[in-house]
């Protein structure tokens, strides 16, 4: 007869070796990353209107290439606790 306590031994360590792989995985540089309008309406969860008008009124900066609009990460993320209400700002 097997002993139930050495599946979940087996088991924890197992749980042990991923935790410590999603640890010691390197985290993803973002400085370089821009978004499209899309793109920073889907993360903001507002419509794509909404951000032209913050980036009009100079709330959020972004950089323009041809017709695209693009918005570095760093922009989006650092001002975000202006930005967060953007939902709510009239």
């Amino acid at each position: 007869m097997e002993n139930p306590f050495e599946k979940i031994t087996k088991e924890l360590s197992d749980i042990k070796v991923l935790v410590y792989e999603i640890l010691q995985k390197p985290k993803e540089d973002y400085s370089n990353k821009v978004y499209t309008l899309q793109e920073a309406a889907g993360l903001l969860k507002v419509d794509k209107q909404t951000v032209t008008n913050h980036i009009l009124r100079g709330n959020l900066k972004s950089k323009r290439i041809g017709r695209r609009i693009l918005i570095p990460h760093y922009e989006l993320f650092d001002s975000l606790n202006e930005v967060k209400s953007l939902k709510y700002k009239r």
